[in-house]
């Protein structure tokens, strides 16, 4: 019987899980504990091990987003193909020796023919929604990979179902003949009943082929072609659907080399919209030259292009959280800003005997870093969070810092950074930023913060409210530094000057302790000698 391998749980405050790499390949064989692919959520990436021997069978394709819990792939016992045999060639021994016993030998040869008979008798299986998470109730066909009639083999692609959380794919659980049953764009619950396999109807084909053995070697080839043409062919998955969406090309065009023709990441990333080279060659054999000069002077309309996507699931569950934040908390912004020329300069003299000595660069965000942690001391509430009915006063300041990478935003956390020195911040933050990158970052080492970090002025961005990274209850927004006039002793000059924005759950920080944590944070960097003297 095989084994089913689902999503394992990751995190508390995980629930679904992106397909990343698969390093075996259907039909393989593996090992236990042999890794199968990689699983990516929004905070770590991991290794799915496989939990005993057998033949790997895959129902997820590389970027397909599953919950918790979802099955991923199946295996089979290695030995489960060689049971059968021994069961199909026992009903055929003692037939024989029965037909001696009668007096007429002669039915022993229509028995060989009939024996495929009770094979179409009359097996129908049906196909049920599956369980996908504890959450979900129902789900949406979004596409049939085969169609209604059409002959299925066991574990092959029917359609892919959606839910609010994934995508994911129906296998075949037998070999047959398909009847569908609800149509695409339909809402199911779960356990209800998706289509049918007729397991006779499909056996009583090859069983008569026999009969007529001229006809096998015309008719085989064309069975072949059929399996390898129908099966998923042009039809991409989720991933390759909207990178194809957004070149603006049709799966028809794109040849896809995934099993039974299906259109991979690859494929699609390598596609290419087709050159519109063959319509000047056939307008001057059929002379369609006016049909381009009537569009001519509607140029403007020509750009008028509308087109409609349905939202992933991953971005579902993103917009959802980002909308229970605002939701569940009371959060205001408040705003000041930093003139940069103090830390500017400090770095300018000291940087390459930094470096020297510490072999790290002395950034700017050990500077704000150091001036946070000093603030929180003197505001504990802009540190502390809301459990149910009580507040947590954190006596540390674990610093989570924004991470940009390929995937998205991570934040892991810097630990126990007010106890730490420019030099171990920097140090703290490359580590972090690297394994960021590289997707090697673990549960543990983005949970826990106290507060956040996050820089959007490497992007260019001059002023921003950033969300709060729950459950904490604020975060900083640091913002490129441009050169304006200000006014200094009377005088104007220009500075490097940054925006900074503080973010907070008004529940817990008043306006006050805000704007006097956001001031304090200004004075500190102002005045770098004071994060030196603690002052």
């Amino acid at each position: 019987m095989a084994i089913e391998m689902k999503v394992p749980p990751v995190g508390e405050s995980i629930t679904e899980v992106t397909v990343g790499a698969w390093h075996k390949k259907e039909g393989d064989t593996v090992k236990r504990d042999e890794v199968l692919c990689e699983l990516e959520s929004d905070k770590a990436s991991f290794e799915f091990p496989a939990e005993a021997d057998g033949v790997l069978h895959i129902l997820a394709q590389e970027g397909d987003v599953l919950p918790i819990g979802a099955v991923l792939c199946t295996l089979e016992p290695a030995g489960a193909g060689n049971e059968e045999a021994p069961k199909t060639e026992a009903p055929a021994q003692p037939q024989p020796a029965e037909q001696p016993a009668a007096p007429q030998p002669e039915p022993a040869k229509p028995e060989p023919a009939s024996q495929p008979a009770p094979a179409p008798a009359a097996q129908t299986v049906e196909m049920k929604v599956p369980p996908v998470g504890e959450s979900i109730t129902e789900v949406t066909i979004a596409s049939w990979n085969k169609k209604d009639g059409d002959r299925v083999e066991m574990d092959e692609v029917l359609c892919e179902l959606e839910s609010d959380k994934a995508t994911f794919e129906l296998p075949s659980e037998a070999a047959g003949t398909l009847r569908i049953v609800a149509e695409a764009g339909s809402t199911l619950a779960i356990g209800a009943v998706i289509c049918r396999i007729e397991v006779g109807a499909g056996a009583a084909q090859p069983a008569s082929q026999p009969a007529a053995p001229s006809s096998q070697p015309a008719t085989q080839p064309a069975a072949a072609q059929s399996t390898e043409q129908g099966y998923a062919a042009n039809h991409p998955s989720p991933v390759a659907a909207k990178i194809l969406a957004e070149k603006g090309i049709d799966p028809k065009e794109v040849n896809g080399t995934g099993i039974g023709g299906r259109i991979t990441k690859d494929d699609a990333v390598k596609a290419e919209k087709a050159a519109a080279a063959p319509q000047p060659a056939a307008a001057p054999a059929s002379k369609p030259a006016p049909a381009p000069a009537a569009p001519a002077p509607v140029s403007g309309d020509g750009n008028r292009g509308q087109r409609r996507e349905r939202m992933t699931s991953l971005r579902k569950t993103i917009a959802r959280r980002l909308v229970a934040v605002k939701n569940e908390t009371a959060m205001l912004t408040t705003f000041n800003e930093v003139d940069m020329k103090p830390i500017m300069d400090l770095r300018a003299r000291y940087k390459d005997k930094f470096k020297d000595k510490y072999a790290v660069g002395l950034g700017f965000m050990s500077f704000f870093t150091k001036a946070v942690c000093i603030a929180l001391k003197d505001f504990p509430n802009v540190n502390a969070m809301i459990d149910g009915d009580s507040i947590v006063y954190n006596d540390y300041c674990d610093v989570s810092i924004a991470v940009s990478t390929e995937r998205g935003l991570v934040v892991p956390v810097i630990r126990n950074a007010e106890s730490m020195d420019f030099a171990a911040i920097e140090k703290e933050i490359i580590r972090l930023a690297g394994l960021a990158r590289d997707n090697k970052l673990t549960i543990e080492q983005m949970s826990g913060g106290t507060f956040t970090i996050t820089n959007g002025g490497i992007f260019g961005s001059m002023l921003s409210t950033p969300i709060i990274n729950a459950p904490q209850s604020a975060i900083l927004g640091m913002h490129n530094i441009v050169e304006r006039p200000v006014v200094v002793n009377g005088e104007i000059v220009i500075r490097p000057m940054m925006y900074v924005a503080l973010s907070y759950d008004h529940r817990i920080i008043d306006g006050k302790d805000s704007v006097s944590f956001l001031v304090r944070v200004k004075q500190l960097l102002e005045d770098p000698a004071r994060i030196l003297l603690g002052v």
